[in-house]
C-alpha cells in the first residue's frame, strides 16, 4: 500500500513499503471455515491468508462473525468444516500440539484477562518460565525490556487493579510478546478502554506493525485501519464480502453492505 507518511512525526516505514511487492510465507490459512451456534451460520466458507509481516485489519458491522473468526484461528473456538494451519501446520484439536501451537499465536482480548493477584512482571515472566522453559532471570530481563518497550516497566511490581485500563491492556500485550509469537491476534482491544486510553494502545499497535509483526486486527478504529494495514477485509453475515488495500476499500467499496457501514461508521 502507499505509505500513509506513517505516524506523526515518524519516519518513513522501510520495512512495510519493502513487503507490498514480495508478501512472505503463508502463515496463517482458512480454507472453508463453517461455524454455527446453534442453528446461527457463524462463519460461511471462509477463505483467508495471512503472509508473515502482513496487518490485516478485519472490519464489519456487530455480529458479522469478526470475533468467532479471530478465536477460532487459535481454537478458543471449534469449527466444523474446513482447516486452518498456521506457519504450515494444521491446527491440532487438543492437547501438546494445540498449547504448542498456541504459544505461537499471541492473543489480545477486549478485557484484558491479566492475573490480578500477580505483579505485572510476574504476568509477563509466567508464560515464558512454564512454557517456553525459559530461565526466570532471562524471562524477567526480556520481560522489562518488552515492559519499557510498551511504557509500562516503571509499573513492574504493582498489580493489575492499580493500573489504567490502557496500562493494562499494554501490559497484555507485553505479555503476548514474551512468548515470542509468530503472530499476534488482536479482538477489538480498545473496546473497552476510555477514550483518553484508545491511542496509548493503538500507538503501541502501529510500532508492531511497523516492525513487521504478523497482525490480525479485529477493531473498530477506522484510523488505525487506514494508517496500519496492508489489507482490510470486510465481514458481513459471516462471510467475507471485501478484500482491498485501505486506500481501495476506504474510498472505493465495491458491495453495498460495505457502502452503508461505512456511510454509517465514518459519519460520527
Amino acid at each position: 500500500m502507499t505509505q500513509q507518511n506513517a505516524a506523526e512525526g515518524q519516519p518513513a516505514d522501510l520495512s512495510k513499503a519493502g513487503r507490498d511487492g514480495q508478501a512472505g510465507r503463508p502463515l496463517v490459512v482458512l480454507e472453508n471455515v463453517n461455524k454455527h451456534f446453534g442453528d446461527l451460520h457463524v462463519l460461511r466458507d471462509i477463505d483467508l491468508t495471512v503472509h508473515q509481516g502482513e496487518v490485516v485489519v478485519v472490519l464489519g458491522p456487530s455480529g458479522s462473525g469478526k470475533s468467532t473468526l479471530c478465536r477460532t484461528i487459535n481454537r478458543l473456538e471449534t469449527y466444523e468444516s474446513g482447516s486452518i494451519t498456521i506457519d504450515g501446520i494444521p491446527l491440532p484439536e487438543e492437547g501438546a500440539g494445540l498449547a504448542r501451537l498456541r504459544a505461537d499465536v499471541g492473543m489480545v482480548f477486549q478485557s484484558f484477562n491479566l492475573f490480578s493477584h500477580k505483579t505485572i512482571l510476574q504476568n509477563v515472566t509466567l508464560g515464558p518460565i512454564k512454557v517456553r522453559k525459559m530461565k526466570a532471570k532471562e524471562a524477567e530481563s526480556r520481560a522489562m525490556e518488552l515492559l519499557k518497550r510498551v511504557g509500562v516497566d516503571h509499573q513492574a511490581n504493582k498489580y493489575p487493579a492499580q493500573l489504567s485500563g490502557g496500562q493494562q491492556q499494554r501490559v497484555a500485550i507485553a505479555r503476548s510478546l514474551a512468548m515470542e509469537p509468530k503472530v499476534m491476534l488482536f479482538d477489538e482491544p480498545t473496546s473497552a478502554l476510555d477514550p483518553e486510553m484508545i491511542n496509548e494502545v493503538l500507538d503501541v499497535m502501529g510500532q508492531l506493525a511497523k516492525e513487521g509483526m504478523t497482525m490480525i486486527v479485529v477493531t473498530h478504529e477506522m484510523g488505525f485501519a487506514r494508517r496500519a494495514a496492508d489489507r482490510v477485509v470486510f465481514m458481513a453475515d459471516g462471510q467475507i464480502l471485501e478484500q482491498e488495500t485501505p486506500e481501495e476499500f476506504f474510498n472505493n467499496p465495491k458491495t453495498d453492505r460495505a457502502k452503508d457501514f461505512l456511510s454509517k461508521i465514518l459519519a460520527h
